[in-house]
């Protein structure tokens, strides 16, 4: 099974890094899955030999997204996210950033999108003082799940 809880997930970890592969971790809410997504979780996927995707859980998008969101629940994102041939693992979380997940992975690279700055992430720290690196995917222009709600909101009924 590709979706794993919280609890087993530093133990699988472990387990990778004992057999001499690299774990790449990332992370984010996934909402509406959309071409951005699968480009950048398949080129963080080539950085190394493991791809394990942090899933902000419903109550953290909430938080980082508003009230509206998440579109689509965390069971049925973590599905679609799993089916994806770039993706070994996926974990859910609860919290608002991905520092106490980051430290329990210990993962040799931390993938985030061309729209960050190392300087702004903090896992960056964490992963750095634990011996890996940050690399920074650059991002697929106009491809966000905001812009797909956007623009279902702007079209209200009126697509033909």
């Amino acid at each position: 099974m590709k979706i794993i809880t919280r609890a087993d997930i530093a133990v699988i970890a472990r387990n990778i890094k004992a057999a001499g592969k690299t774990i790449v971790f990332t992370n984010g809410c996934f909402d509406i899955l959309h071409a951005g997504h699968v480009r950048y979780l398949a080129a963080a996927r080539a950085l190394g030999d493991c791809l394990i995707v942090g899933l902000n859980s419903d109550q953290s998008v909430r938080k980082l997204k508003g009230p509206a969101r998440p579109v689509n629940c965390q069971e049925d994102r973590a599905e679609v996210l799993a089916a994806l041939a770039a993706v070994d693992y996926v974990v859910i979380f609860q919290e608002t950033t991905a520092e106490n997940i980051v430290t329990e992975i210990k993962p040799d690279i931390y993938a985030k999108g061309g729209d960050y700055t190392i300087e702004k992430l903090p896992e960056s720290k964490i992963v750095a003082a634990q011996g890996g690196r940050t690399v920074l995917v650059p991002e697929v222009p106009g491809r966000s799940s905001s812009n797909i709600i956007s623009r279902m909101n702007d079209h209200n009924g009126t697509e033909k």
